[in-house]
């Protein structure tokens, strides 16, 4: 009896043995061989992507490091409703002004259309600096903004500089504040040579003026408290509505298609009632 006993206590031991060895081993102990291959390929993968994302400035905030789409992000920053506190420079030599020279075109409207950066006047040739240190995330040719570079920076803002003449630097560069990434130009949608230089967050466009005093190329603070005061101007903007003339349109037919005068239209656009509208021309409608 006793012996009968003692084998029926050694059967259940050692068929609980085999039975946590099949699903990953003896209680506490974790076999990597008896993991599904699938786990191990994903664990893989996530980590060397984490690591390999680990050089890009601010990519838990933005989630994206696109280099073929200029503005990828989806943002909304009128309805921020906290403070970020984003810290400029440290040190002196972590802000270098882009270019020296006369503002052309100022951060605002223009000609009924909002002109998102701030010209700048060059000669075809001039150096272009990098404002901060960061990494280049678009080094290209593009219709509007001709050759462009912007770069992503390790505040959080990116910085875009277009209408260049040559580009100096390459996506994925590491690049120093006031290292040349370009020479000034007029290529793109340009009617002269200057820098057209832009200031973002996560997408938003930020107005230059609130950082940076272009008379003395000086920073104004070492930290921008930003905030839902500076996209104010966007309620507006994004409130505007257009319509792109098609074959076979006139003014009266966008006027009934909108329930709009012709009148209004008019005014919107500054245009007369005797104007030719073009194929493929944006016409205000509210």
């Amino acid at each position: 009896m006793f012996k009968q006993k003692i084998l029926i206590i050694l059967f259940f031991f050692f068929k609980g043995v085999l039975f946590s060895q099949d699903i990953g081993g003896i209680a506490g102990e974790e076999f990597e061989e008896n993991k599904p291959k699938e786990i191990n390929e994903l664990a893989a993968e996530y980590t060397e992507t984490i690591d390999s994302l680990s050089w890009i400035p601010y990519f838990n905030e933005y989630s994206l490091w696109e280099t073929h789409k200029i503005h990828p992000y989806k943002n909304d920053f009128t309805k921020l409703t906290d403070t970020i506190s984003l810290i400029l420079k440290y040190s002196e030599c972590d802000f270098i002004h882009p270019i020296c020279g006369e503002i052309n075109s100022d951060f605002g409207y223009r000609r009924k259309r909002f002109h998102y950066g701030i010209d700048i006047d060059l000669e075809r040739g001039d150096p272009v600096l990098a404002s901060f240190e960061g990494v280049v995330r678009i080094a290209k040719y593009e219709s509007t903004y001709g050759r462009v570079v912007v770069i992503r920076h390790n505040n959080g803002l990116e910085t875009l500089y277009g209408h260049l003449h040559k580009i100096e630097v390459k996506i994925g560069d590491k690049v120093e504040a006031g290292q040349i990434i370009g020479l000034g130009g007029s290529t793109g949608r340009s009617t002269g040579n200057h820098l057209h230089y832009e200031m973002r967050y996560l997408g938003e466009p930020i107005n230059p003026n609130d950082l940076i005093d272009f008379e003395n190329g000086i920073l104004l603070s070492d930290t921008l408290q930003l905030n839902a005061e500076h996209f104010v101007y966007l309620k507006e903007v994004r409130a505007r509505k257009y319509y792109r003339v098609r074959s076979g349109d006139s003014l009266s037919r966008i006027s009934y298609r909108y329930g709009v005068s012709i009148s209004k239209l008019c005014k919107l656009n500054g245009i007369s009632r005797n104007s030719i509208i073009r194929i493929g021309q944006s016409i205000r409608y509210n």
